[in-house]
C-alpha cells in the first residue's frame, strides 16, 4: 500500500464505527488490521468497521449487485466477519449521503444477511427495513454469575438471546460473553440482550455483542428485543393483524422498532458522521501482519 487510505468515523445511537470507503475492494483488511483500527487506544476506535465496497467488486455481493449498488462488508471490533449490523446499516447509508453517492429517500444496501432497504428522511433519521425475524425452537438460558434467565432465541440475520430481567445491573460488567446453554443453540456465538420494562411498549436494554463486548447500542438487538417483547405481551402482529411498535432505549439513545403483520421489521434512529481522516498505510501494513 503506497497511498494514504481515507477513513471516516460515525455512530448510530453511540454504536460507533470506523468507515473505510473502498469502492473497488482494493484495500486489504485482514482481521488483525480491522482489530487494530478498532482499538480505542492504539487505533481509531470503534465497535466495528464498515468497509464500503461496490457490490459488483466483492465476491460475496456480486449476486446482489443488480439490486444494490453498495455492499456493507461489516467486521466486528475483533476483526471477525459478521452477517449484519442494524446501526451499521444506518451509518452506512448516512456515509453514502455524506459522500454524495445517494440523496434523501430510499436506497438498497447489500449485506451478508441479504439486501436491506433504507430510507434517509429530511429530519435526519434513517429507517432500515430489517427483514423478518426467525424464532428457532428450543429453550435457551443465559447466566451472569449465579443468576440465570430463560432467553428468547431470535435470529435477525445474526443470532440473539433476549432475556427479560428485573434490573439492568444484573447483567454485570459484560466484559466477557455471558454463558448460555445449550451450546448447540449458538455454535458461532451470540449477541445477548438483557431487557427491562420502562412502560407500555417501551423497554430498555444492555447488550453484549459477539466479537465486540458491551456496546452502547445494537440495532439488530433492538429488533430482536421488540420481537421477543411482542410475543411475551401477546402482541404478535401475525396473530393480531396489527403492527407492533416498541420504543427501545439503549445506553446510547433511542430506537423505534415496528413489526408489521407480514413479519417485516423497520428500525428508525439517528446516524451521524463525526470525523474524516487518513490512515497511514505503513502503519496499517505493520499491524496487519
Amino acid at each position: 500500500m503506497s497511498t494514504r487510505i481515507a477513513f471516516l468515523k460515525g455512530h448510530g445511537t453511540e454504536n460507533d464505527f470506523v468507515i473505510v470507503p473502498d469502492p473497488e475492494n482494493a484495500v486489504d483488511l485482514p482481521p488483525a488490521a480491522v482489530a487494530a483500527l478498532c482499538d480505542r487506544r492504539a487505533g481509531i476506535g470503534g465497535d466495528g468497521l464498515l468497509h464500503v465496497v461496490r457490490s459488483a467488486a466483492h465476491p460475496e455481493a456480486k449476486d446482489m449487485a443488480a439490486e444494490a449498488e453498495w455492499f456493507m462488508d461489516y467486521r466486528n471490533g475483533d476483526g471477525s466477519i459478521a452477517e449484519m449490523c442494524g446501526n451499521g446499516v444506518r451509518v452506512f447509508a448516512r456515509y453514502l449521503q455524506h459522500a454524495g453517492l445517494v440523496t434523501e429517500g430510499d436506497l438498497a444496501v447489500a449485506t451478508r444477511a441479504g439486501v436491506k432497504r433504507a430510507h434517509l428522511d429530511k429530519e435526519g433519521d434513517v429507517t432500515v427495513g430489517m427483514g423478518r425475524a426467525r424464532l428457532p425452537e428450543g429453550d435457551v438460558t443465559v447466566s451472569v454469575g449465579e443468576r440465570s434467565w430463560p432467553a428468547r432465541n431470535v435470529n435477525m440475520g445474526n443470532p440473539h438471546a433476549v432475556a427479560f430481567v428485573a434490573d439492568l445491573a444484573h447483567a454485570g460488567d459484560l466484559l466477557a460473553p455471558p454463558p448460555f446453554s445449550p451450546a448447540s443453540a449458538y455454535p458461532d456465538g451470540v449477541n445477548v440482550e438483557f431487557v427491562v420494562d420502562r412502560g407500555p411498549r417501551h423497554v430498555a436494554l444492555r447488550v453484549h455483542e459477539r466479537g465486540a463486548g458491551e456496546t452502547r447500542s445494537c440495532g439488530t438487538g433492538a429488533c430482536a428485543v421488540a420481537v421477543a417483547a411482542a410475543r411475551r405481551d401477546g402482541a404478535d402482529p401475525a396473530a393480531t393483524g396489527v403492527p407492533a411498535t416498541y420504543i427501545v432505549d439503549v445506553p446510547g439513545g433511542r430506537l423505534v422498532i415496528t413489526e408489521r403483520p407480514d413479519g417485516e421489521i423497520e428500525m428508525t434512529g439517528p446516524a451521524v458522521i463525526v470525523a474524516t481522516g487518513e490512515i497511514d498505510p505503513a502503519w496499517l501494513e505493520s499491524v496487519a501482519r
